[in-house]
């Protein structure tokens, strides 16, 4: 998509009314070294990101609310020499033009800019606390503003944590938003069906990864939005596994948990689905569990309800389930009240996606969760992990199932932006068939 700066001056503006008065400091992420003299592939901070469009390393945005609005940014130079190295800087003055800031100046000014800007302001927004580095410098800046007393200037009484501000504006995708996110979704899905046509026994997981990197990579989507999760058979008892190094026997599940990243956006993906093609019936008994709590949920994932009702519907069904499978005792509101079924259902249901895979914005509004609204974006993602034990039946030890989807809230529903993966038995099962 060509840039657009209209998108993100309106952005800024919104910060700037929400505001009200005082300023705005935002840096933007810092490169990290991996060894020696290499960095780790450079990511811009999110909501740097998200109020300038601009990707460089080495720049922070202020905004000035009140009055006298401003909006400025703080960049690298333009350096010919360094840019033989590295590649092409914009520099102050073409940021200015192209991004649309009132003031544009170099990163080495700073602190001096700064130390003037921060004169008289009432309130200071900047991400407390999260980086040290940043809390001791901004303080520092603050101390400088508060030396100039005897003068008659004012230091900033009030410090405030900004991503209070963007976080809850984060959390509502426009357009522009929605667009990204939606091809995101269709490039993270064709990788999905990529890695079902393409898994046979005696694979590697890195060797279906592989695929999944390279289906991400030709649609433009350079990175994937979180490392991703290829695990097989009992490695899928492990929410968290990225070791996606053993070898896939025959009769396992494979699950894998992965989207890309697409300018700036994620998409989160979970299928799992037999490695030689065919559920057993273990398999899909549990399977079907699974996939009627995530249908549960995502009927419930509309306007009005709450966050937490789409979890409530998943969490019945998989009670009755386990139930089923003598995994549980008792009754649904048994098994929910003692919480039993975490031994096999330990996580939520689903999490905000957006810039970040787990974006931001809060879940509870005071003590109650948060009712849904259009234009928010989350995943529903039930899951089933049955460890090997004395008291589970043989035939489902080393069953791990999750399956996710990506949801955008509408005005009269939802909109799965992921349906396009195949997830029924059937859809599965001949998709692998026809290798």
């Amino acid at each position: 998509m060509s840039f657009n700066n209209a998108i993100y001056t309106k952005r800024r503006a919104s910060l700037l009314k929400n505001m009200q008065r005082g300023i705005a400091i935002i840096p933007t992420a810092r490169e990290v070294s991996r060894n020696a003299d290499t960095r780790y592939d450079y990511r811009h901070d999110s909501n740097f990101y998200y109020l300038t469009g601009f990707t460089e390393p080495e720049a922070v945005l202020v905004l000035i609310a009140g009055r006298k609005k401003q909006s400025i940014l703080f960049c690298r130079n333009k350096d010919p020499k360094h840019e033989i190295w590295d590649g092409f800087r914009f520099g102050p003055e073409a940021v200015k033009q192209q991004f649309g800031f009132d003031q544009a100046y170099s990163i080495t000014q700073l602190d001096e800019k700064l130390a003037e800007l921060m004169d008289n302001q009432p309130t200071l927004f900047y991400p407390v606390g999260e980086h040290m580095a940043w809390d001791r410098r901004i303080l520092k800046m603050r101390n400088t503003v508060q030396a100039k007393a005897r003068i008659g200037i004012h230091t900033p009484e009030e410090i405030r944590d900004v991503r209070t501000l963007i976080n809850e504006m984060r959390l509502f995708k426009d357009k522009h938003e929605l667009a990204i996110m939606r091809r995101a979704a269709r490039i993270s899905c064709e990788a999905h069906r990529r890695a079902m046509r393409f898994t046979r026994p005696n694979q590697y997981e890195y060797q279906v990864e592989a695929e999944l990197l390279h289906e991400f990579c030709r649609h433009g989507a350079r990175h994937p939005a979180y490392t991703s999760i290829v695990a097989g058979g009992a490695n899928a008892c492990v929410l968290h596994y990225v070791g996606n190094n053993s070898q896939l026997r025959n009769s396992d599940l494979l699950l894998i948990d992965a989207g890309c990243e697409l300018s700036g956006y994620a998409s989160d993906i979970t299928r799992t689905f037999p490695v030689n093609g065919k559920f057993s019936a273990a398999q899909k008994d549990v399977y079907e569990i699974v996939l009627a709590a995530q249908t549960a949920s995502i009927n419930t994932a509309k306007p009005k309800k709450s966050w937490n009702a789409p979890h409530e519907a998943a969490l019945r069904v998989l009670a009755q389930g386990f139930i089923d499978l003598k995994l549980c005792k008792g009754s649904v509101d048994e098994v929910i009240e003692t919480e039993s079924y975490k031994r096999f259902y330990m996580h939520r249901t689903g999490h905000w996606l957006g810039m970040d895979v787990h974006d931001v914005g809060d879940y509870k509004i005071g003590n109650h969760w948060r009712p849904l609204q259009p234009n928010m974006v989350l995943t529903i993602e039930p899951g089933c992990y049955i460890r090997p034990s004395k008291n589970v039946p043989e035939a489902l030890w080393n069953i791990g199932i999750r399956i996710e989807d990506d949801i955008v809230i509408t005005a009269k529903g939802n909109e799965v932006l992921t349906e396009a993966a195949p997830k029924t038995v059937a859809e599965i099962e001949e998709l692998m068939r026809k290798l």
